[in-house]
């Protein structure tokens, strides 16, 4: 009795949860496009100060729901050092989210050249 209803509360209130990596450079406005999704998505979710915002070093993880979604983001630091970490999380992601400043005109050719080494490394683990 208890695994049917448990079961039959799964099925009416559970949300399918999908895994978003955020990737992209140092500074390029990750954390930034996180915080501004939880405050859109999420209706009491007062979000960080933009100017409080720091270079993330390892990983932030936000949680948007939408509908009967839960959308989890990964945020990962986009430092030299740790873009060799982010394949590591490929495997349980449903996918992702790469982030360019197109401001920052002199890191243009950076950003492409560490997306084409991940669109590498992703394709051969695949």
């Amino acid at each position: 009795m208890y695994t049917l209803l448990s079961g039959l509360y799964k099925y009416m209130f559970q949300k399918d949860e999908y895994c978003i990596l955020i990737l992209g450079l140092d500074n390029a406005g990750k954390t930034t496009f996180l915080e501004q999704s939880k405050t859109r998505f999420n209706k009491n979710y007062k979000g960080m100060s933009l100017s409080k915002i720091t270079t993330t070093v390892g990983l932030n993880i936000g949680t948007v729901d939408v509908g009967k979604a839960r959308l989890m983001f990964w945020d990962l630091g986009g430092q030299e050092e740790l873009q060799s970490l982010w394949d590591k999380y490929y495997a349980e992601c449903h996918g992702v989210i790469y982030v360019i400043d197109s401001t920052d005109e002199e890191r243009l050719s950076e950003s492409k050249e560490a997306f084409a080494k991940e669109f590498e490394r992703a394709s051969n683990g695949w």
